[in-house]
């Protein structure tokens, strides 16, 4: 996600390893490589001082731990401050009004109409008991209706629009009382894409923001404009005071300059952010996280939220107890791989995991997912329990029947015994998540390379 600036800042953090203390020389050099790796990722310049100015006071200050190594003492300040400078904390969206309004904002392509639909099914996800109104207010893309609709229609949800209507404001109160009349819970408004120069376009949303009321003022940002999306969340913030901003095209940026600047510009949270192009790639942003993405250490906060959401607790359970007493098989294999899927792509997963992310080199595709499952499919009951063994002729046959070479059979069954003992440390994730320190990360990685 952010290679440069995360390969930039590691290279740095391992040139600390070897220093005995940190001295005000070293961490001045530290800190003039921290700001050149920000300004290189599009990170607010005013920002960026601030930024470093206040590692630069910690990292001579009292708040250096002596115990631990400078290398060490330097990343985690950076860590820390990192995730000061993002919010510290997740900010959920205000649901708390009995009709609560979500009004969207932004530049036209900026992902506005797909967020919406994206909010739909968030709310519709972690808020069950909550209805949810589509309006489509956005009559300057000609598409932007049918689009909506099309999405609603995907996930299950209404959406409002009026033929013909070619003012806004019109639209959005008829949805309004739409939404009251008929008892939903929650409306979110699609409103039109506009440049904060253009005043009429402005002083339209000003307008609806007036008549709607709403709880929430969403500005959408994509990331991939950098410091222009901080901007014109800026001059946005002016106009109609926005409470939040969703990131967009999070997964295709190479810069971590709009994440990281457009808290500390706007003093508004960032709400969410888009990590693909499904309707569910909607994750809610948090501080730490992206700390950890951005400095190489995985993603395990964001990791074990979508194993809480898709993993059985029973099923997890059986297999912790399996894995424990050694008796773990192919067959239990084969369930947990597909609990696994339901939580998205393999390599996307292995990009959360501590360590993966910077091993040269490691590859595991999807397809070498469904080879594996094709492997097992192949094999008769029994293989499957571990009670016969899987003789060079049983391989054979394995291969033949998944339509594979016996090599990658090998393989399979080598890399069997390395998987079990990965899977060991995945029923624990959670409490180590909640517990981790700069040194458990290191633990992690170390073991996991190990794995490989």
């Amino acid at each position: 996600m952010f290679g440069a600036l995360t390969d930039k800042l590691q290279s740095l953090f391992s040139s600390l390893t070897g220093k005995k203390t940190l001295t005000e020389e070293n961490i001045s050099d530290a800190v003039r490589q921290v700001r050149l790796a920000l300004l290189d990722a599009d990170v607010n310049y005013s920002v960026v001082s601030d930024f470093v100015k206040r590692v630069k006071e910690k990292s001579i200050g009292d708040a250096v731990l002596k115990s631990v190594s400078p290398g060490d003492q330097f990343t985690k300040l950076v860590h820390d401050e990192l995730i000061e400078l993002m919010g510290s904390v997740e900010s959920p969206l205000d649901l708390q009004a009995r009709l609560s309004v979500l009004m969207v904002c932004g530049l036209q392509g900026s992902g506005k109409t797909t967020s919406c639909a994206k909010l739909a099914a968030y709310i519709g996800k972690t808020e069950k008991s909550k209805r949810v109104l589509l309006a489509a207010c956005d009559l300057q893309r000609p598409a932007a209706i049918e689009q909506l609709k099309k999405l609603g229609a995907d996930l299950g949800v209404p959406v409002f629009s009026l033929d013909d209507e070619t003012n806004p404001l019109k639209v959005a109160k008829k949805a309004h009382e739409k939404a009251e009349a008929e008892g939903f819970d929650v409306l979110i408004v699609d409103t039109a894409g506009r440049l904060h120069l253009d005043d009429e376009l402005m002083q339209e949303l000003e307008l609806l923001k007036s008549q709607l009321s709403p709880r929430e003022v969403l500005f959408v940002a994509n990331a991939t404009t950098g410091q222009d999306a901080v901007r014109t969340a800026a001059e946005f913030d002016k106009r109609v005071q926005i409470t939040g901003t969703i990131l967009t095209m999070l997964d295709g940026n190479a810069r971590a300059g709009a994440a990281i600047s457009i808290r500390e510009v706007t003093k508004k949270p960032l709400k969410f952010e888009g990590v693909g192009e499904k309707i569910g790639d909607l994750q809610v942003f948090n501080p730490r996280s992206m700390a950890d993405r951005i400095l190489g250490m995985g993603d395990i906060i964001n990791l074990v939220k979508k194993a809480q959401e898709n993993f059985d607790e029973a099923q997890s359970a059986e297999l912790e107890k399996k894995m424990l007493k050694a008796t773990f098989t192919y067959e239990d294999y084969l369930r947990q791989m597909g609990m696994v899927k339901k939580m998205g792509s393999f390599k996307s997963l292995l990009k959360m995991m501590p360590g993966f992310s910077s091993m040269e080199g490691f590859e595991f595709s999807d397809q070498e997912f469904t080879k594996l499952e094709a492997m097992i499919l192949s094999m008769t009951l029994a293989e499957r329990q571990e009670r016969e063994e899987l003789s060079f002729s049983r391989r054979k046959r394995i291969a033949g029947g998944s339509g594979v070479h016996v090599d990658e059979v090998n393989r399979m069954v080598k890399g069997f015994k390395r998987v079990k003992q990965l899977f060991k440390s995945m029923p624990n994730m959670k409490a180590q998540a909640s517990k981790m320190g700069l040194g458990d990360i290191k633990k992690q990685i170390e073991g996991f390379k190990k794995w490989r």
